[in-house]
């Protein structure tokens, strides 16, 4: 299959970024059949938004048992 790059506007931001044949055939030996949405800036803040509120969760929950096994 060839693979070339390709413009696209980022859907959070509306700027527009390239999707190189590189990252194409990265993302179809994944199994990706779709071109991305959002611009590499997008999906990395994205990224950070979903883990970073399971991981204040996850450090709260330590901590709340932490506090009671040394009390």
């Amino acid at each position: 299959m060839s693979f070339q790059d390709k413009s696209i506007q980022c859907s959070d931001c509306g700027t527009t970024f390239i999707f190189t044949a590189g990252e194409k055939r990265f993302f179809a030996s994944k199994g990706l059949t779709n071109d991305p949405g959002r611009c590499p800036q997008c999906r990395k803040a994205k990224k950070q938004q979903r883990h970073g509120l399971c991981g204040s969760w996850a450090n709260y929950a330590s901590r709340a048992m932490l506090s009671r096994e040394y009390k």
